[in-house]
């Protein structure tokens, strides 16, 4: 469908809400298949490395304090790192020109989003890029061919076309990582601390988020562990969830009473988010299928780590991996991005602006406080 031309219609008014989900962890029966690792958090939520918790415009930066590398410098730690917001800042530098792309796809030639444009309609919109189409073209008209009945399908079509641009833009070669992730991997590494990438739950898909992960290079990616789709399934807790066939070596009638805890557990999570989603307003909303989704992710990694959730810790670019740390006791640190960069993130153990210097490092998570 193209549109080569726009005519100037009335503007419309349009609210913007968004919702906040959070819960608590379901444990399956003691003394049966324990999918539910233990969960008192590793952190104490706001602050939870040894030294002071500095705040500088609702942002958080840690400094340590002599002699913090002496509290507990054996214990066992695996990082689960997300690929949205946290391996690039690919919102920050493709979500503006992607948009044109579309654009100028559909014949749109008075549609173009130069910088001042794009903020404005990114503030006053929040982010919600539906919304921020709507208002643009109330601006400056909707293209004259355009029936008003047609304007919804129109904006999905938009989209669509915008998220075939992006995800060429992910996988392009002019996209850079963000910077000290690689030298954070080789820390954790150099530590023998478990890294893993959870591309199951991306917004970009789990193969895009792989050719993302490509970006490291080989000898990089030796040192990671990747749960994407097929490993999720694979895990334990996969095989439980959806169903999947239990090997020989499990309890026929223990297998039957998991399925049963989990099915409970997916009816909690439904009501307790459909509930959430009345009352509170947040920057991003979780719907209990993707919750599900994530859960499943953290406890796999966990799982690949060879850890318990609560000695591992989720670096998270949103707020759908916090709430998802959090149902499990999984400690969180939010690592902002441009997308991220005004959002506030309270059930997070703590929150950094990039990788290394005086941000997030490997020293400041190996010499967190255990409880």
């Amino acid at each position: 469908m193209e549109f080569a031309s726009c005519s100037i219609l009335r503007p419309q008014s349009f609210s913007t809400i968004f919702h906040d989900t959070s819960s608590h962890l379901y444990a399956l029966p003691k003394n049966h298949l324990n999918l539910a690792s233990p969960f008192s958090p590793a952190f104490p939520k706001n602050s939870t490395f040894p030294g002071k918790c500095l705040h500088f415009h609702r942002f958080t930066a840690f400094s340590s304090l002599p002699g913090a590398g002496d509290q507990n410098p054996s214990q066992e730690l695996a990082v689960l790192l997300e690929v949205d917001g946290v391996l690039m800042d690919a919102y920050r530098l493709g979500n503006r020109p992607t948009f044109n792309v579309a654009f100028k796809k559909l014949g749109l030639d008075c549609a173009n989003w130069t910088e001042p444009v794009y903020l404005d309609l990114l503030r006053k919109c929040a982010g919600d890029e539906e919304k921020m189409l709507i208002m643009y073209f109330n601006r400056i008209g909707w293209p004259s061919s355009l029936p008003t009945t047609e304007k919804e399908s129109f904006i999905k079509n938009v989209l669509q076309k915008k998220k075939i641009a992006m995800d060429e833009f992910l996988m392009s070669n002019s996209l850079p990582l963000r910077p000290g992730l690689e030298e954070f991997i080789d820390d954790a590494y150099n530590e023998g601390i478990p890294v893993v990438i959870l591309t199951s739950y991306s917004k970009s898909g789990d193969a895009i988020s792989r050719s993302i992960i490509e970006k490291l290079g080989q000898e990089r990616i030796l040192k990671l562990k990747i749960v994407g789709d097929k490993e999720v399934e694979k895990s334990l807790y996969g095989q439980v969830v959806f169903g999947k066939v239990f090997s020989s070596g499990v309890d026929e009638e223990l297998a039957k009473e998991a399925m049963k805890a989990v099915s409970a557990e997916k009816q909690r999570i439904a009501e307790e988010v459909a509930s959430m989603l009345k009352l509170n307003v947040e920057i991003d909303t979780t719907s209990s299928e993707s919750l599900q989704k994530i859960i499943a992710a953290l406890r796999a990694g966990a799982e690949n780590a060879g850890l318990p959730v609560s000695n591992c810790v989720l670096i998270a670019g949103s707020q759908s991996g916090v709430v998802g740390a959090q149902q499990v006791g999984m400690p969180c640190v939010v690592l902002r991005s441009s997308l991220t960069a005004r959002a506030e993130f309270p059930s997070a153990n703590a929150i950094m602006d990039g990788f290394g210097g005086a941000d997030l490092t490997i020293p400041k998570l190996k010499n967190k406080k255990w409880l």
